[in-house]
């Protein structure tokens, strides 16, 4: 059973930034030419006022203690630097080019090894469980970071709805693809629709969730409006956007990445900063808002919640 501690997710005092470096960095900052380099680059690493989207609010929303205290990153940057491949590859490109995205009506489909199958409109899926929000952090396999407040629910609240049957081993997933909607997607070079898949037990993960929102609101298009997954222990290729079917199978399901480049993505997925991807290290990540590197952590330092998922494996053969 997993014991819901805040102090598991609390940042070292080691690692906090002293306000004296901090206010030195500041004013090396501001008084550069990096900066120059980095707004001609398009990422401004300077302190910002917190911007929202506008969207539709969420009522209701509980505060989870499944969260972090880190420093949540702004609106901005996780809603203009993205990854969203049906909507373009370049990291800016999904915002401009999701806008349009129509997410309503939505159905989620529920199928396979399962005794209640079924059909669900995006008003039953938002009204499964309670609406929590969950502030996690969220690694790029690209060794970039984020801090979110998602807002949804656990994924084992619709896995006990269906009540998968005893040969149902694996949750398959598949996102929503229209070439009509989502015409650049042919040069990302990637198998549409996007799928993506879980074990069972890692489903049923207190820390799995199924989101519907961030800061406050629904989700922003090129966030994975209008249900997305997120799993903060794996690297964010593994959260697929925008949902339109769920599959409870005996067998291990196929992955989008590891089609693409089997040699880079493995199923599992997990941030390991001990095994590198085969193009770049993993031993340091960015976390945008940023200017300097920190360690990448294991399991994206949730290790003391889901190390025993892996009991006896090697993860750098599962990888």
């Amino acid at each position: 059973m997993l014991i819901k501690k805040s102090s598991l997710f609390e940042i070292p005092y080691s690692e906090v930034t002293p306000k004296s470096e901090y206010l030195s960095r500041r004013k090396f900052l501001t008084g550069s030419a990096a900066v120059g380099a980095v707004l001609a680059a398009g990422r401004a690493f300077l302190p910002e006022a917190e911007a929202q989207g506008g969207l539709q609010k969420l009522a209701g929303v509980t505060k989870s203690s499944y969260s972090t205290e880190e420093k949540i990153s702004s609106y901005r940057d996780v809603t203009t630097y993205n990854n969203f491949y049906e909507f373009g590859t370049g990291k800016d490109e999904p915002a401009a080019n999701a806008k349009n995205f129509k997410t309503t009506p939505w159905t989620v489909v529920v199928e396979g090894e399962a005794a209640k199958p079924g059909s669900y409109d995006l008003d039953k899926i938002m009204k499964l469980a309670p609406l929590e929000e969950r502030v996690y952090r969220h690694r790029c396999v690209e060794a970039w970071s984020i801090v979110v407040p998602w807002i949804g629910y656990p994924l084992s609240a619709l896995v006990k709805l269906a009540e998968p049957t005893a040969k149902a081993k694996y949750v398959a997933f598949e996102s929503y693809y229209d070439p009509k909607q989502m015409p650049i997607a042919r040069r990302a070079g990637l198998p549409f629709p996007y799928v993506e898949g879980l074990r069972m037990d890692e489903a049923l993960h207190p820390l799995a969730l199924l989101s519907v929102g961030m800061y406050g609101e629904i989700l922003p298009p090129q966030n994975g409006a209008p249900f997305r997954l997120v799993v903060p222990w794996k690297y964010g290729f593994k959260s697929i956007k925008s949902i339109v079917k769920i599959r409870f199978q005996e067998k291990e399901p196929p992955t989008t990445w590891n089609l693409a480049a089997p040699n880079e993505y493995g199923f599992y997925s997990n941030v390991n900063p001990n095994v590198n991807h085969p193009r770049w290290s993993q031993a340091k990540e960015r976390r945008l808002g940023e200017l300097f590197k920190r360690d990448t952590l294991p399991f994206n330092g949730y290790a003391s919640q889901v190390s025993r998922l892996y009991a006896g494996m090697d993860l750098k053969k599962f990888y």
